[in-house]
């Protein structure tokens, strides 16, 4: 190096005399070819490793992300189920009710289909019955001498409410009637959802500080292999602005093209979870298996492509702040 140089160097930016250093630089930045790499960020900042780093990251991002969004959607879809669905005990379904006319089982049926709220009610056959016993009693249930309470299955209107005196109207024309409604599986089922979305939350600020970790350590040890130059440059009248903003520069186009390469790698798998999902939500057709290409919910389909957006400013922030707060520590 000419004494000239190591001159400007001992006395760092902003330091030289008349401020020539700043001008002769603007100079030799306007002389130099388009696309000099001054700083050696392509050897600094491999585009091999870290943007497959930041692609894992952006893949199980998509993955903790539609987690939360099928838990709420699934959850939803159950409550909603669980809400408008009754079950109806009469005992002794065949003995005369006790006001009116005909059998117990008459009465409460007519009693229920002249709810407004109730959409359909009917009596479960005898197979059903024992189809439901065959679990816990085995073969032996469907030939008990025991007799068995009719079972009326009871489905509510969409936003239907069970009307609060009909236990005692039940009761009125046949008593011991039994009324269970889903409401303790409804809160459970609500209580499971937000356990589980959060549980997807934490996995997604875990995704985040990964990320953010792997830039920052990428981007430390490229400025450790080009520190000589990095020294050379900012001693000649390089600003940490200016040096950062290279490095932050780089490090967002490498972490976007990451991020698209794991959006479009989560794509057919979240479309192959969707799939298999279809059959338990109400987006499902007749046949129980929509066209996958409209199964993901539309806050999927938006929030891949802003994951390369993402994580392009994941990079940039992570790479600025990083090279900032190591050029602050530069003799």
């Amino acid at each position: 190096m000419s004494e000239l140089g190591r001159e400007r160097l001992a006395r760092g930016p902003g330091r030289a005399v008349g401020g020539r250093a700043p001008r002769k630089a603007a100079a030799a930045g306007r002389l130099r070819p388009a696309g000099f790499d001054d700083l050696g960020l392509r050897r600094a900042l491999s585009d091999r490793l870290l943007p497959l780093l930041v692609a894992a990251m952006a893949f199980l991002a998509a993955l903790a992300f539609a987690g939360a969004i099928a838990t709420a959607t699934l959850a939803e879809h159950w409550q909603q189920g669980a809400a408008a669905e009754l079950t109806i005990q009469v005992p002794t379904p065949s003995d005369p009710a006790a006001s009116g006319s005909g059998t117990r089982l008459q009465a409460v049926l007519g009693v229920l289909r002249a709810e407004p709220g109730v959409l359909h009610a009917s009596p479960m056959s005898a197979d059903d019955l024992s189809a439901l016993l065959k679990p816990w009693l085995g073969p032996a249930g469907s030939t008990l001498a025991l007799p068995l309470p009719a079972v009326i299955s009871v489905q509510l209107a969409a936003g239907g409410v069970v009307p609060a005196d009909l236990q005692s109207r039940l009761a009125a024309v046949a008593p011991d009637t039994d009324m269970e409604s889903a409401d303790v599986w409804a809160a459970r089922l609500s209580a499971l959802a937000r356990s589980l979305q959060a549980c997807a939350a934490v996995a997604l600020l875990l995704v985040v500080a990964v990320a953010v970790a792997v830039v920052a350590v990428a981007t430390r040890a490229g400025l450790s292999a080009r520190r000589e130059a990095i020294e050379i440059v900012h001693g000649l009248g390089a600003t940490d602005a200016y040096i950062s903003g290279r490095f932050a520069r780089r490090a967002m186009r490498l972490a976007a093209a990451g991020g698209a390469g794991g959006a479009i790698a989560a794509l057919p798998v979240l479309l192959w979870l969707a799939y298999l999902a279809a059959p338990f939500t109400q987006s499902a057709g007749s046949s129980g298996e929509p066209p996958p290409l409209v199964a993901l919910p539309l806050a999927l389909w938006l929030a891949l492509p802003a994951l390369p957006l993402s994580t392009a400013a994941i990079g940039y922030m992570t790479a600025k702040g990083t090279v900032r707060a190591w050029l602050r520590r530069l003799p």
